[in-house]
C-alpha cells in the first residue's frame, strides 16, 4: 500500500510542478507574441493534475498515512486558484492571462518548497515521495471523521458562501446597481433621471420572466403625459425559423412572461428596438439554434443540430454587437427624437441594456434624481421556510 501511495503521491506533486511550467511557460508566450503553441497542452496537464490533486485529498481522509503537512497544500491551493478566478472575470476579465501566469507560478514555488522538503534539497528523482515519508497507519475512524466534519461543516458551507457571495457581487457589477440579488429573491432599481429644462426619463429595468405582480404593479407605475418606449426585436422578413419565447422557463420556474403580463395602461407607447434585418447572419443563426434547443427540447433532434453547429471566428463580439449595442445605439437615438414631444420618457427595457443607456443619458444632462426598488422574482423556497 505504501508504494502504491508512494508512486500516486509522486505523480500528483510531480504534475503539479509540471502543469504550473508549462502553465507560466504558455501564458508568457500568449501574452508577448499571442503565440498558443503551448496552450492545449497547458489546459490536459492541468486537468489531469487537478484530478490527481482531488485524488488526493480524498485518500487523506481516507488514511493517515499520507502527510498532511506536506500534501494538504497542493489540493488547498488548487481549490484557491479556481476560486481566485471568480473576482478577477468579475472586475479584471481583461487581466485573466496576467492573473492565472501569477496563479501559475506560485504553484511551481509551492510544488519545489514541497519537494525540497521532502528530499531536503531540489533533488529530481522519478520517485519523489518515498515509503519512508509516509505514516504507518493505514486507516483510522477519528482520520475519517475529522474528514468529514471539516468538510461537511466547514469547507463546503464556506464555498458556496463564497460562490454567492461571487454571484452577488457579479449581478450587482455587469448591471451597475441596476439588479441586485438578496436572500429573498431578485431585485431590480427602478431610476429617475431629470434635466435642468424639467424632462424626465425614467430607466426600468425588465426580466422576461418573473413574477406576475412585479410587471402589474409597474405597468400601473406610468405616468398618462409620458412615452413609453417598448423593448421587441420586430422580424418582418421572417428570419427567424422558431419564436423567441420564454415560456418554457417561466413554467418551469411557476413565474409569469413578460410578453403576457407586462401591459402599461397610461402614456403613449412606442415600439422603440431594431429588426432582425439588422443582425448579422452569424447572429441569427445562433438565434435559430438556441430557439429550436427551447421550443424542441432535449432530443435527438436538437443533441444532433447542437453538435454539428460549427460557432465561426468572433462570434461573441458579433452576438453582442447586435443583442446590446445595436439595440442602445438604435434606443437612444430614439430617446432623443422623442424628447421634444414630451416631459415623460420611460425606458422598460431588459436590465442588460441599462449601464449603457445611464451613462449615456447622464453625459447628456440628465442627473439622477430618485430611485424605487422592485421585486422581480422571489425565492420561494425562503418564503416557504
Amino acid at each position: 500500500m505504501k508504494q502504491v501511495l508512494s508512486i500516486l503521491l509522486s505523480l500528483c506533486l510531480g504534475l503539479f510542478i509540471v502543469a504550473g511550467l508549462v502553465s507560466v511557460a504558455d501564458d508568457s508566450l500568449v501574452l508577448l507574441f499571442n503565440f498558443h503553441l503551448l496552450t492545449a497542452t497547458s489546459l490536459i496537464l492541468s486537468i489531469i493534475a487537478f484530478l490527481l490533486a482531488l485524488g488526493v485529498y480524498v485518500l487523506m481522509g481516507l488514511s493517515p498515512m499520507i502527510p498532511k503537512r506536506v500534501f494538504l497544500p497542493v489540493p488547498l491551493y488548487v481549490a484557491a486558484g479556481l476560486l481566485a478566478m471568480f473576482p478577477a472575470l468579475i472586475y479584471c476579465p481583461g487581466r485573466i492571462l496576467q492573473v492565472d501566469w501569477v496563479l501559475s507560478l506560485g504553484q511551481v514555488i509551492l510544488g519545489l518548497a514541497i519537494l525540497h522538503r521532502l528530499r531536503g534539497g531540489f533533488k529530481f528523482r522519478w520517485l519523489i515521495v518515498e515509503p519512508g515519508h509516509l505514516g504507518d497507519r493505514g486507516f483510522s475512524w477519528l482520520n475519517l471523521t475529522g474528514f468529514l466534519l471539516v468538510n461537511v461543516l466547514g469547507l463546503l458551507p464556506a464555498t458556496v458562501a463564497y460562490a454567492a457571495l461571487c454571484f452577488t457581487l457579479a449581478v450587482d457589477h455587469y448591471s451597475a446597481g441596476f439588479l441586485a440579488v438578496h436572500p429573498g429573491g431578485l431585485t431590480v432599481q427602478v431610476r429617475k433621471y431629470v434635466r435642468n429644462d424639467g424632462k424626465t426619463i425614467q430607466l426600468v429595468p425588465m426580466a422576461h420572466i418573473g413574477e406576475a405582480d412585479f410587471y402589474r404593479k409597474i405597468s400601473k407605475s406610468f405616468p398618462s403625459n409620458s412615452i413609453i418606449l417598448m423593448e421587441g426585436v420586430t422580424d418582418r422578413k421572417r428570419l427567424l425559423t422558431n419564436e423567441v419565447s420564454y415560456k418554457r422557463a417561466a413554467k418551469s420556474l411557476g413565474l409569469a412572461e413578460q410578453e403576457e403580463e407586462f401591459a402599461p395602461t397610461r402614456g403613449e407607447l412606442v415600439m422603440a428596438d431594431v429588426d432582425v434585418e439588422q443582425f448579422s447572419t452569424n447572429t441569427i443563426g445562433l438565434l435559430n439554434l438556441v430557439m429550436f434547443f427551447h421550443a424542441k427540447g432535449i432530443n435527438a433532434g436538437s443533441l444532433l443540430a447542437l453538435t454539428q453547429y460549427s460557432p465561426p471566428p468572433h462570434l461573441q463580439d458579433e452576438v453582442i454587437d447586435d443583442l446590446l449595442r445595436k439595440r442602445n445605439r438604435h434606443l437612444l437615438d430614439e430617446i432623443k427624437a422623442r424628447l421634444p414631444e414630451t416631459e415623460n420618457i420611460i425606458v422598460p427595457w431588459g436590465v442588460a441594456h441599462m449601464p449603457e443607456i445611464a451613462g449615456e443619458i447622464q453625459a447628456s444632462g440628465f442627473r439622477l434624481d430618485n430611485s424605487q426598488e422592485y421585486t422581480v422574482i422571489r425565492f420561494h423556497f425562503v418564503r416557504k421556510k
